[in-house]
């Protein structure tokens, strides 16, 4: 039988190459960006003029969400953001909490894919990331929020601002190890009228409508207009600039733009609102015409659309 000490060594020799394998071994997105980076992304970018805040204790997403908000020219502190974001009870912030704390500063939140590369051609665009970490063990999770402000694929690292650290590296193999043990999870928040690098359409209508709830409406204009300006053909986007100009309190032009929609889309639901507002505007002629054209299309929208003619077909009571 061997002696313990023989043991251990046998143990240690048997282990050697799993464990070399396992620290030496790029993950995959690494790997294919150090290898040979996209065209058009640049080799090093920091954005050194982001705000950095050191975080209290367990308050690591007010510091990174004051962050990312002053470089988009939304000054906040983290003490504000922590009465809004902070959950005690968790010791921490959700990541619902850190989109909707974003909104309420008057950002655009847009989620980015789970790439690292779109990570990195948003902070060439300009646009610093606030990040999800998993800093510990998948099975014992430590949670921490920091801002990515710079990469150096020559070097393999990148560069955020986190905990007390204003500048602080990591190789890029470990960051994205603990940002995929987080579930790859990343948003960018820019002013209204801005778009990021990266999102899709259906995460920037997501983040819009999302915005819209909260925001002023002339900001939720200027957020749809550029994006369907991106987007033309997104009837989403389009019915979300016809809400904002009409909350805005330009129903005449809400008119003109939900008529355009409506023929453009064939959509019920656009005349619905063109009636709705042309009925308002006093416009009874023009309410029926769209009201018909919702019953023409049919569909879903066919209850609304009777709702709306009966309500055109009542007289008005004279004065």
């Amino acid at each position: 039988m061997p002696s313990r000490a023989r043991r251990r060594v046998a143990l240690a020799v048997l282990a050697a190459p799993l464990a070399g394998c396992a620290v030496w071994r790029d993950p995959p997105q690494t790997a294919a960006l150090v290898g040979r980076a996209p065209a058009g992304l640049p080799r090093r970018v920091e954005l050194d003029a982001t705000p950095f805040f050191a975080q209290t204790e367990y308050h690591c997403g007010p510091a990174a969400l004051a962050g990312a908000l002053g470089a988009a020219g939304l000054a906040a502190q983290p003490e504000t953001l922590a009465a809004q974001v902070f959950l005690p009870a968790r010791q921490g912030t959700l990541q619902a909490e850190m989109l909707a704390g974003a909104r309420r500063q008057g950002a655009v939140a847009a989620l980015l894919p789970g790439e690292l590369e779109a990570l990195l051609r948003e902070v060439a665009a300009g646009h610093p990331v606030v990040v999800l970490q998993n800093l510990a063990l998948p099975v014992v999770p430590r949670w921490h929020y920091a801002v990515l402000v710079g990469y150096d694929l020559d070097a393999g690292e990148v560069v955020l601002r986190s905990g007390t650290t204003r500048r602080a590296t990591l190789s890029l193999r470990t960051f994205e190890h603990t940002w995929a043990r987080a579930g790859h999870w990343a948003f960018v928040a820019l002013v209204p009228g801005r778009l990021p690098a990266t999102a899709g359409e259906a995460s920037m209508t997501q983040a819009l409508v999302a915005f819209e709830r909260v925001a002023a409406p002339a900001a939720g204009l200027r957020g749809y207009e550029t994006a369907l300006a991106r987007w033309p053909a997104s009837l989403t986007l389009a019915v979300g600039v016809g809400n904002t100009l009409h909350a805005a309190g330009r129903p005449r032009a809400a008119l003109d733009h939900f008529e355009r929609t409506a023929r453009r889309h064939a959509s019920a639901a656009a005349w619905i609102n063109a009636g709705t507002i042309a009925l308002e505007l006093g416009q009874r002629r023009r309410a029926r015409d769209a009201a018909a054209r919702a019953l023409a299309i049919g569909g879903e929208w066919n209850d609304a659309a009777r709702a709306l003619m009966q309500r055109i077909d009542v007289r008005p009571r004279p004065d």
